[in-house]
């Protein structure tokens, strides 16, 4: 019986794996993500900021300037000056409804693109695709007139016309979005395996069966990141508003900051205190789908 003596300090050493030395281009990397970080945080921080301090403190003092003290009277006086619940309404009576139509007719869209056997399936996922180019500021003056012309009946829009509607509003965020849930969902219903609809198939599954119980499960994380994506889009959207919409008690919560300006001076503390409460929401949603928006980011990133 033959013993063999542990190796010395000197070789265990030298089969550790060496440290990979610290690239510089790697150090400039990391610094300039931090400096783009900073860029992006820096006017959100700057805004709770100048929100917590009285208007004469700063204009005394300078916005970049240590605070004497704090105060969240500017939050309640936004809330109940600007009318933020009613608009927050607003909001969500086009935002809710534009989600979700987007997602299920984006997601059954896709499905018929990548699962079933259709002439000219690749060409409509680029003309999808293509749509996405064209920028919504070309269309404002033929949607306007377009809109103006579009009867609806009295019970369903104020004006008798899509102009001045929660509708034509709903279906203006749907037609923009549409283009790039199709383009994301297809892309990544193709990751699924194909053995798994085929076998749904077999058993006499139909297509409705087979989009519903079986794709559209697997696809929650690409749902749950694309409507972090579309709520977020959404929510913010002023433009469409601004010019689709007359009546000022159907205007959407971006616009109730207007209710801060005042005709000879303006507040700019309380404008800040309401611009974060308008941006709340979205932080919140983030918040609570931020997994499931990361994992839907790179599930379907690569095939196979």
């Amino acid at each position: 019986m033959t013993l063999t003596a542990p190796a010395p300090p000197a070789q265990e050493a030298a089969r550790a794996p060496a440290r990979r030395p610290v690239r510089p281009l790697r150090v400039l990397l990391h610094v300039f993500l931090v400096l783009v970080g900073l860029g992006w945080l820096l006017p959100l921080v700057l805004a709770v900021y100048a929100s917590l301090r009285p208007y004469g403190e700063t204009a005394r003092l300078g916005y970049f300037s240590l605070p004497e003290h704090l105060t969240l009277d500017y939050y309640g006086q936004a809330w109940t000056q600007a009318e933020l619940p009613r608009y927050y309404l607003n909001t969500l009576i086009v935002v809710i409804p534009g989600v979700a139509v987007t997602l299920f007719l984006a997601s059954f869209t896709a499905f018929a693109i990548a699962r079933l056997r259709i002439p000219g399936r690749k060409a409509l996922l680029i003309v999808f695709t293509a749509g996405n180019l064209l920028p919504p500021q070309v269309l404002i003056t033929p949607l306007y007139t377009l809109y103006t012309l579009v009867p609806l009946p009295a019970w369903l829009s104020d004006s008798q016309s899509l102009y001045d509607s929660y509708l034509g509003l709903i279906l203006i965020h749907v037609a923009f979005q549409f283009g790039f849930c199709v383009f994301v969902m297809a892309n990544f219903m193709r990751t699924i395996p194909e053995e798994i609809t085929e076998a749904a198939l077999v058993d006499g599954a139909g297509v409705w069966k087979r989009y519903w119980r079986l794709t559209l499960p697997l696809c929650r994380p690409v749902l749950a990141a694309l409507s972090t994506l579309q709520f977020t889009w959404m929510y913010n959207d002023f433009l469409w508003a601004l010019v689709l919409m007359s009546s000022g008690d159907k205007l959407p919560v971006t616009s109730a900051l207007n209710n801060l300006r005042g005709q000879f001076f303006t507040d700019h503390n309380l404008l800040a205190a309401g611009s974060v409460l308008v941006a709340l929401p979205t932080l919140i949603v983030f918040q609570l789908l931020h997994k499931q928006f990361v994992a839907g980011l790179t599930l379907g990133s690569t095939k196979g």
